[in-house]
């Protein structure tokens, strides 16, 4: 059975606090000095939350997006959000939205990302987001708060959102980094329901190198039994996807692909480990369609996501496994 024809869903808000409009170019070579003649962009919205909406869509899933937008950009990114048929609330930003560029080098195929830092905001902005956020969070749904914080918004960003919705029914998944992640991952009075993150980050949190899949799912249940979150998912890139959670400890295999670009698909994980969820799947099948839609993304040049068809072969050849 495809993902796409498994009916019945918990509503999801994504939640987009720094979001970006995504150029993409290519080049015939990336040098110092020289105006490069860049092919014409591709435009895409972009930040984590967004990413997660659209990726959901493609699966054929439901979202609605909450967004903080600001400025022309943030009007542009808005059109761009509703030619695609996503439900957005807008949060009004402090300032213009970003942009972000990924150019590609022809010659060597590689792929160089520059992103800015976003608009400055102030307390009276990071209180505002957080009771907009509450105030649409549905008690039966999940919230997904992905990407990064925006300059001024507090690394405890998450953790206080973990406090507000908690009690309250949503299921909050969170997936960040650098001090944002440390500070949810040391949190013990409100646990996030689903904590999300890469190889690296998770060893910069035990302290200590996770060389083995067992390792890293040891490190996983370790976080998970500390309070933190519920459950805990660690990326292992090229050797897939480990989620501890207290119905048990899966690995999923990264589908062998030809990759492309890999902008996009840690959000697309995020998106199909979320919908999997949503649509009362078992944890192992979530975890392998999060597995799917990476890998579909992978497949997928510049800023575009993953394509249905894709994820619907991958993920009926899904390899998850108990460890």
């Amino acid at each position: 059975m495809t993902p796409a024809v498994r009916a019945g869903q918990a509503p999801v808000l994504t939640v987009t606090l720094n979001p970006a409009l995504d150029l993409s170019t290519s080049v015939d070579e990336v040098v110092p000095e020289l105006k490069l003649r860049c092919d014409a962009p591709t435009v895409d919205p972009g930040g984590g939350g967004i990413n997660v909406s659209r990726a959901i869509a493609r699966m054929g899933g439901r979202s609605t997006a909450l967004v903080a937008l600001g400025g022309p950009t943030g009007k542009r990114m808005c059109d761009l959000l509703a030619e695609e048929g996503l439900p957005v609330v807008r949060l009004d930003g402090p300032g213009e939205t970003r942009h972000s560029m990924a150019v590609t080098d022809r010659g060597t195929g590689e792929q160089y990302r520059f992103v800015l830092p976003g608009p400055e905001w102030d307390p009276i902005d990071v209180r505002q987001a957080l009771d907009a956020v509450v105030s649409i969070a549905r008690p039966d749904g999940i919230v997904v708060l992905s990407g990064s914080n925006p300059p001024g918004v507090p690394a405890e960003f998450a953790a206080l959102l973990a406090a507000r919705l908690w009690g309250t029914g949503s299921r909050l998944f969170v997936d960040t980094s650098g001090a944002a992640l440390a500070t949810v991952a040391a949190g013990r009075d409100a646990p996030v329901d689903v904590l999300r993150m890469d190889e690296a980050e998770g060893q910069g949190l035990a302290g200590r190198d996770l060389p083995s899949r067992a390792d890293t799912a040891d490190f996983a249940s370790e976080l998970a039994a500390s309070g933190a979150a519920r459950a805990v998912i660690v990326a292992r890139g090229a050797d897939g996807n480990i989620v501890a959670s207290p119905e048990g400890r899966w690995h999923a295999e990264a589908p062998p692909v030809r990759v492309v670009s890999k902008v996009g698909a840690g959000d697309s994980f995020v998106a199909g480990y979320a919908l999997g969820l949503a649509r009362g799947w078992p944890v192992p099948d979530a975890l392998g369609l999060g597995a799917a839609a990476a890998a579909a993304t992978c497949m997928t040049p510049a800023t575009e996501l993953c394509r249905p068809d894709d994820v619907a072969r991958l993920y009926a050849e899904r390899v998850v496994t108990p460890i």
